[in-house]
C-alpha cells in the first residue's frame, strides 16, 4: 500500500507516509482548536470568568517567593479576617505547572498574558493525548477522528478558552494523560515498558487530581474496569502486580498532596480503587484454585459479594461517616437528586443540570456516531473485523461511556466527561465503518459497490460539518464566540466594556490600602486580584456561613445591615446591576430595564441562600421586587434607580403597580448620597451609568460605609 511505503530513515526507524498523514491530522487539530478557543481575543485579550485571576494570583505568588514560600502562604486579603490557607484549599498542581512552564517557556512574555495563553495551549495539546488514548483502545484512525472530535468538542472547549486558566484543561490533560499510560502499561507485552507506563500513569494521574478535583470522577471507570479485569483477561499473572502497582503509586503521591490528600486516599475515592485490586487479586486466586468449569461462577459469586458489602457500607456511611466523604458537589455528581438541596451549589450556573436541549447542543451527530460504536462493540458478528478493539478495551469503553454519561447528568460543568466518552465511542464507530466503506469488500457489492466510496466520504464529511456550522447563530463555533467574563460581568449582553476594570483599578488607586471590601462572593477574586483589597468571601466558597451572612446583610434593613457590616470590618460595600437604557426619557430622565445577570438577576438566590421567604421580597414572577424589598432593604436602597411605572412591551400598556407580564420601568436615583447621614455614602458609579448612553448597562457602584452614622437601634 501506497501508505505503508518507506520515504526516509532516522536511526532505525522508517518515515511512512502514514506517519506523515497522522502528524498532519494532529496539527490540524490542535490548529482548529486553538482558533476556536482563542475567538474571545477579539473582545480584548484578558482572562476569563473569576476563578483564573486567583490561580493568576497563585502563579504570580511562586514566581515572586518561589516554592517553599507557596506552601507556608497564608492569604489573609481573602476571606478576612481569617485568611485562607492557599496549598490546602487550591489546585496545586495547576499554578505549579503553570509557574514552571513560564520559566521555561514564558520569556519576557507577562505573566498575566502567559496565563490567558496557557489553558487555550494546554487544552489543544489535549487532542494529541486523546489521539494515544484512543489508538490503544480502537486503532490509529479511531485515534484521528478522536483528535478531530476533541478539536471541536463544545463542552470541551467551553471549559478551556483563551483565559480560563481554572482547573479543567489542565486536569483533562494530565488525567487522559495518566489513563492512556495506565492502559498501555497494562497492554504491553514488553514488562519493563509496562512497570515504566503504569508507574508513570499513576503519577499523572495524580498530578490531574491535585489540577481538578473533577479527575476524581475517571476513578469510577477505573475501579470498575479493574473489577472486570480478571473476566476478560488471561494473563492474571501479570495483571495481579501491574494493576496494583498502578493504584498504590497513584494513592501515595496524591496522599503527599495536602488537598485532596489523606481524605482521598482513606476516603471514597481511594476505596473506589483499592476494593477492587483485593477483589482482583482474590478473584485471580479464587480462579486459580477453581476447577476451569467453576472459575466464571465462582468469580462472580465473589464480585456479586463485593458488590453487596459495598453498597452496605456506603448505606452506613451516610449515617455514620466513618469514611471522609467527597464535597458536596461530588456527591452530588453521584447522586443528582441531592441538586436542590443545597441552594449555594445550585445558584452557580455551571451546577445547573443537564437538559435535553443542551445534551443535543453539545454532542449533536456524535450521538449517532456513537450509538453506531456501541452497535459494533456488542455486535459479534462485527467484532470479527480486523482491528477490531481487544476484549479487554471494549470492556473500558462500554464502562467509561455509561459513567461518563451517568456523571454528566448532574451538572453542565461535568459535560466533559460525556463527551470523552461520546468521542471514544464516535471514533470506533467511525473508524469501523470507514474501514469497511473503504475496504476491497464493499467492491464486490452487486453493480453500485464500488461507486460507494466516494459518496461515503463526502457524506460523513457533510454531516460532521453540520454541527459547526449550523444553526448560524448557534453552532460549536459561534457559541464559544463571547467576550471574557470581566468585560461584560458575565451578563448576557455580548459586548465588551471596560467597566470593571475601571472600577477595580478605582478601588486600588481610591481605597486605603487596608480597606476591606464587601461584595457578592461572585466578585471576591477580582477584587483581591486586580484591586488588592482584602475580600469577605470569594469564588472559594470556604465558609457557606459567611456566604449566608453576606446574603442576609443584603436583605436585612440598612440600619441591621450596617450593624452586620461593621462586625465585619468592612469598609465598603460593592454592588454589580445589568440593564439597558432605553431610547425614552421621562422629565428629562432617562429610562431603564434591569435585567441581565448582575445582582438584580441574582437577588432570588440570596434570598435561598439566606432563607428567607421569597414572597416577602418577590412578586408572583419570583423577579420583579416587592415595595419591601425596594424601600426595606439595604439592596434595594443602594440601586440607585427608582421605579416609574410597569409596561408590558407587546400590548405597549402601563400600570403604576405591579401587573403580571409587565416589565419594571426605572430612572435612577441615588439614595445615599456622598454628602448624608445615611449608613452608606455614595462613592463611586462605572462610566456605563455615568455617561448613560442608549443599550445595555454595566454598572459597578461602590459604597463607603458610614463610620459616623447614629443607628436607630443602637
Amino acid at each position: 500500500m501506497i501508505a505503508q511505503s518507506k520515504l526516509f530513515s532516522i536511526g532505525n526507524f522508517d518515515f511512512k507516509l502514514n506517519h506523515f498523514l497522522v502528524i498532519g491530522v494532529l496539527i490540524l487539530s490542535f490548529s482548529i482548536s486553538f482558533l476556536i478557543r482563542s475567538q474571545g481575543a477579539d473582545y480584548g485579550f484578558e482572562l476569563n470568568e473569576f476563578d483564573p485571576f486567583f490561580n493568576f494570583r497563585a502563579t504570580e505568588y511562586i514566581i515572586e517567593n518561589g516554592f517553599s514560600e507557596y506552601f507556608q502562604w497564608h492569604d489573609y486579603m481573602s476571606w478576612y479576617p481569617e485568611g485562607r490557607n492557599v496549598s490546602a484549599s487550591s489546585q496545586v498542581m495547576l499554578h505549579i505547572t503553570a509557574a514552571v512552564t513560564y520559566q521555561i517557556f514564558g520569556g519576557d512574555l507577562p505573566l498575566y498574558d502567559f496565563t490567558i495563553l496557557f489553558p487555550a495551549i494546554i487544552g489543544s495539546l489535549t487532542v494529541i493525548i486523546i489521539f494515544a488514548l484512543v489508538r490503544v483502545v480502537g486503532g490509529t484512525t479511531a485515534g484521528l477522528f478522536a483528535a478531530l472530535f476533541f478539536s471541536v468538542s463544545l463542552p470541551i472547549i467551553l471549559r478551556g478558552t483563551l483565559g480560563w486558566f481554572k482547573s479543567e484543561p489542565l486536569g483533562i490533560f494530565y488525567g487522559l494523560l495518566g489513563l492512556y499510560f495506565f492502559l498501555s502499561g497494562i497492554k504491553s507485552e514488553n514488562k519493563k515498558i509496562a512497570i515504566l507506563k503504569i508507574i508513570s500513569g499513576g503519577i499523572i494521574m495524580s498530578f490531574g487530581l491535585a489540577s481538578w478535583g473533577g479527575i476524581q470522577f475517571l476513578i469510577i471507570p477505573m475501579g470498575l474496569f479493574i473489577l472486570a479485569l480478571p473476566f476478560v483477561r488471561k494473563d492474571h499473572k501479570f495483571l495481579i502486580w501491574s494493576v496494583p502497582l498502578f493504584t498504590v503509586t497513584f494513592l501515595l503521591v496524591t496522599s503527599m498532596f495536602e488537598r485532596p490528600g489523606l481524605n482521598f486516599v482513606f476516603g471514597l475515592g481511594g476505596l473506589a480503587l483499592i476494593v477492587p485490586n483485593v477483589f482482583l487479586i482474590a478473584c485471580i486466586f479464587l480462579q486459580k484454585m477453581s476447577k476451569e468449569e467453576n472459575k466464571m461462577r465462582n468469580g462472580s459469586i465473589l464480585l456479586i459479594s463485593i458488590i453487596l458489602v459495598g453498597s452496605f457500607l456506603i448505606v452506613i456511611n451516610a449515617e455514620s461517616n466513618f469514611l471522609p466523604l467527597p464535597t458536596y458537589r461530588y456527591l452530588n455528581a453521584i447522586n443528582p437528586f441531592l441538586t436542590t438541596i443545597n441552594p449555594l451549589v445550585d445558584s452557580v450556573s455551571e451546577h445547573a443540570t443537564t437538559t435535553i436541549t443542551q445534551s443535543f447542543l453539545f454532542h449533536s451527530v456524535l450521538m449517532i456516531f456513537s450509538g453506531i460504536g456501541i452497535w459494533f462493540i456488542l455486535s459479534k458478528k462485527i467484532s470479527k473485523i480486523e482491528h477490531f478493539p481487544k476484549t479487554d478495551m471494549i470492556a473500558f469503553v462500554l464502562i467509561l461511556g455509561i459513567t461518563g454519561v451517568y456523571v454528566s447528568s448532574a451538572f453542565v460543568r461535568l459535560e466533559v466527561f460525556a463527551s470523552i466518552s461520546i468521542i471514544i465511542l464516535s471514533s470506533i464507530g467511525l473508524s469501523i465503518l470507514t474501514k469497511e466503506f473503504l475496504s476491497k469488500n464493499i467492491a464486490s457489492f452487486p453493480k453500485f459497490g464500488k461507486f460507494l466510496k466516494v459518496p461515503y466520504i463526502i457524506g460523513i464529511v457533510i454531516v460532521l460539518i453540520i454541527p459547526l456550522m449550523v444553526p448560524v447563530n448557534g453552532n460549536w463555533v459561534t457559541v464559544i464566540d463571547m467576550p471574557p467574563t470581566i468585560l461584560n460581568g458575565g451578563t448576557v449582553f455580548t459586548m465588551a466594556t471596560n467597566d470593571w476594570k475601571e472600577s477595580l483599578e478605582w478601588m486600588k488607586s481610591n481605597t486605603p490600602q487596608d480597606s476591606v471590601i464587601a461584595a457578592w462572593w461572585d466578585y471576591g477574586y477580582w477584587i483581591t486580584t486586580m484591586s488588592e483589597r482584602a475580600t469577605l468571601a470569594d469564588n472559594a466558597t470556604i465558609h457557606t456561613e459567611r456566604i449566608q451572612k453576606i446574603a442576609k446583610i443584603f436583605l436585612s434593613t440598612p440600619d441591621e445591615s450596617w450593624h452586620m457590616l461593621k462586625e465585619m470590618d468592612a469598609d465598603y460595600v460593592l454592588i454589580f446591576l445589568a440593564g439597558e437604557k432605553l431610547n425614552v426619557e421621562h422629565e428629562g430622565q432617562p429610562l431603564y430595564i434591569l435585567g441581565g445577570g448582575g445582582d438584580e438577576s441574582k437577588k432570588q438566590w440570596f434570598m435561598r441562600i439566606a432563607e428567607e421567604p421569597l414572597e416577602k421580597y418577590l412578586h408572583a414572577d419570583g423577579i420583579s421586587g416587592t415595595d419591601y424589598f425596594w424601600n426595606e432593604t439595604l439592596l434595594g436602597k443602594m440601586t440607585p434607580f427608582t421605579i416609574l411605572a410597569y409596561h408590558n412591551f407587546q400590548t405597549q400598556q402601563q400600570s403604576e403597580t405591579f401587573v403580571p407580564g409587565f416589565s419594571a420601568i426605572y430612572t435612577p436615583e441615588i439614595k445615599y448620597p456622598i454628602d448624608g447621614d445615611d449608613p452608606l455614602k455614595f462613592v463611586y458609579a462605572s462610566s456605563s451609568f455615568i455617561e448613560a448612553k442608549n443599550g445595555p448597562m454595566i454598572g459597578i457602584f461602590v459604597y463607603e460605609i458610614n463610620k459616623e452614622y447614629v443607628s436607630v437601634n443602637p
